[in-house]
């Protein structure tokens, strides 16, 4: 049996165990794979940790930067409170179509707001405009983390929570010599937050039915 198989079974173990069935998230997942958006939606474990960490923050705002199909967004929207809000950005038209088909089935229409356009026009936006957010979760393209962390702390409040996924790209996070864009975006993400005095962070590594890869956890003070 491959490393993969075990990983997967033991999600699939956990997910059984201790995920009740959730229909709004499974249809998610099935009207995302017949629009042929790519699978790359957090695991449904996954989905679950970031929950509970709005959940245990007590989130009553919550920036995301990457919609894709609205599978995160609707994990994070179900840990808020009845007037809380997810602002989530997409770039891509047709994604951010379909997630707002997912999230409207979902009942969260009210809760989460997706803007569509590049999240680098889009957070000088939402500053303009005052927001301030409790909880942020950076998942979309990586050569532009480092920039994604610089608005990330403009729009924190004290406090906030960041999470950063995909930090890890199957250890090629390590190769100091990668010509990769998306592990260059990583490393420069990870040496900001390095220098970066008003945030504490730590990094962990995952396995599971989404292979070998991590995150980032980091809190603004």
């Amino acid at each position: 049996m491959t490393e993969l198989n075990v990983w997967k079974n033991v999600d699939d173990y956990f997910m059984d165990k201790l995920l009740p069935e959730n229909e709004h998230l499974d249809a998610v997942l099935q009207a995302n794979k017949e629009a042929g958006i790519p699978e790359i939606d957090v695991s449904p474990t996954q989905g679950k940790l970031l929950y509970l960490l709005a959940k245990i923050k007590g989130a009553a705002t919550i920036l995301e930067i990457g919609t894709l199909g609205g599978y995160s967004s609707i994990c994070l929207a179900q840990a808020l409170p009845k007037e809380g809000k997810v602002v989530t950005l997409e770039i891509n038209e047709e994604y951010a179509l379909v997630a707002q088909q997912n999230i409207e089935r979902s009942g969260y229409k009210e809760q989460v707001e997706i803007i569509l356009g590049n999240a680098l026009d889009s957070l000088p936006n939402l500053k303009k405009a005052g927001h301030l957010f409790d909880f942020i979760f950076i998942d979309a393209d990586k050569p532009n983390n480092p920039a994604y962390l610089k608005w990330a702390l403009k729009l924190a409040h004290p406090g906030a929570i960041i999470i950063a996924d995909n930090v890890v790209r199957n250890g090629a996070v390590t190769d100091e010599i990668s010509k990769d864009e998306r592990v260059r975006g990583v490393q420069q993400f990870i040496d900001l937050l390095k220098e970066e005095p008003r945030i504490e962070a730590t990094a962990i590594q995952t396995v599971g039915v989404k292979g070998y890869d991590g995150f980032i956890l980091a809190i603004v003070n």
